[in-house]
């Protein structure tokens, strides 16, 4: 299956699964149209309890990364594009910044945290982040 959640993770349940979509659509795993698992499904499939996909369907919903059709189900959005883009452009700043910091106290030139970053997106890319 495309998405994993880990109920020890310090991560809530339902974030794992907003994330879990997230990254499964920006790898193309997911793609804009497709059908998603109803409530139900994804929490029998994941041993979870619906009301968290609930809350997590809600959450992807309202980051326009789902659509919601009546009477159809599910389906990952035509055109994922964040209301709140803007806002959330600064927040993936304000992160890029504390890498910096932390590369600085861990002695890392430019270089080797542009390098550092390919890495990890090539890993990402091949499905191999938590290596």
């Amino acid at each position: 299956m495309w998405l994993h959640v880990d109920p020890r993770s310090a991560v809530p349940v339902y974030q794992q699964v907003v994330e879990g979509v997230k990254a499964a659509v920006a790898r193309g795993v997911l793609k804009p149209g497709d059908k998603l698992p109803s409530v139900r499904e994804l929490a029998m499939e994941l041993t979870i309890n619906h009301n968290t996909v609930a809350k997590a369907y809600q959450e992807l919903e309202r980051l326009h990364v789902i659509e919601v059709i009546r009477g159809r189900g599910t389906f990952i959005a035509a055109e994922p594009v964040p209301a709140d883009r803007d806002h959330r452009m600064r927040e993936l700043k304000h992160a890029m910044v504390r890498w910096i910091v932390e590369a600085h106290h861990m002695q890392m030139d430019e270089e080797a945290l542009l390098e550092l970053f390919r890495t990890v997106l090539q890993e990402w890319r091949n499905g191999r982040e938590h290596e």
